[in-house]
């Protein structure tokens, strides 16, 4: 919160809009009251309302703290400002009550506005979380620490020192964890955020992660257990994970819809891929 009040400070002091991502929200609200002592004792909605106070607008994808599959909003406070947003959607989208969400989906996302506050709640999604995390770093798997509310981060660059980082490492991660387990998961390194320079030899990100993102009321114990289990064996067998290449790329955003291909270091893992790939 320290953080938060000191730009929006800044913000105000140069006329310029602050305006708050709060797709996560109430899990942001829980850790400042776990963490900063001044709020201990102030539930995480109020802690949210003052955070929204210090905001001149907000943005929220309502798939993650709003608790629903679909939908997300735009708010503002200057009248203006918000008028000119009207306009611009009328141009490139329609009217403000075209399309858009459901009045089914508008009642969810209002609904899940309140019940992500509840503190028994958070306290369970944040413990389920670290729960994941903690075992995973018991284990040997290298990871962002300390864990946060939504999702572990796998440093993949340190599981996969064998892959050099032109050879995305982060992806490889993502390819072995379907093919070993079936788990979905989201490079986050040199496919994401790398560039290439002059020559076009690439530019690594800063770093080569790979998320675990946790759905919300979707996955029990059991299935923990088992992302847990998939990685005993993605140890088990890292010397035998391949680099990768990417095939085709679009100009922009090529996370999302790049194709890749396998780099093999012999006949017999080309077989044995095949093989894996066969059975799912």
């Amino acid at each position: 919160m320290k953080n938060a009040k000191e730009v929006s400070a800044i913000c105000k002091k140069y006329g310029v809009n602050l305006f708050l991502d709060c797709c996560r929200i109430a899990e942001n609200s829980y850790f400042i009251k776990e963490r900063e002592e001044e709020y201990r004792n102030i539930s995480s909605k109020q802690i949210a309302i003052e955070m929204f106070s210090l905001c001149d607008g907000a943005v929220m994808s309502a798939k993650k703290d709003a608790l629903v599959n679909m939908g997300g909003f735009l708010a503002v406070k200057n009248k203006e400002l918000s008028e000119a947003c009207k306009n611009l959607l009328i141009i490139t989208e329609g009217f403000t009550t075209y399309g858009g969400l459901s009045g089914r989906d508008m009642e969810a996302l209002a609904i899940g506005l309140e019940e992500v506050f509840d503190e028994g709640y958070l306290k369970y999604r944040i413990k389920s979380t670290s729960y994941l995390g903690d075992r995973l770093h018991a284990m040997g798997i290298p990871l962002i620490w300390p864990i946060g509310g939504h999702a572990v981060y796998i440093d993949a660059k340190a599981l996969y020192s064998n892959i050099p980082v032109n050879q995305y490492p982060g992806q490889s991660l993502v390819c072995q964890l379907y093919l070993l387990g079936g788990i979905r998961s989201c490079e986050i390194g040199s496919v994401m955020f790398g560039k290439y320079d002059d020559n076009h030899e690439l530019i690594p990100a800063s770093m080569e992660l790979v998320r675990l993102a946790i759905p919300r009321r979707v996955y029990t114990q059991s299935h923990i257990e088992y992302v847990i289990e998939v990685f005993e064996r993605i140890l088990l067998e890292k010397e035998k994970a391949f680099g990768i290449k990417i095939t085709e790329e679009p100009k922009f955003l090529r996370h999302f819809t790049s194709k890749f291909e396998p780099i093999y270091k012999s006949k017999l893992e080309n077989d044995i891929l095949k093989k894996r790939m066969l059975n799912f």
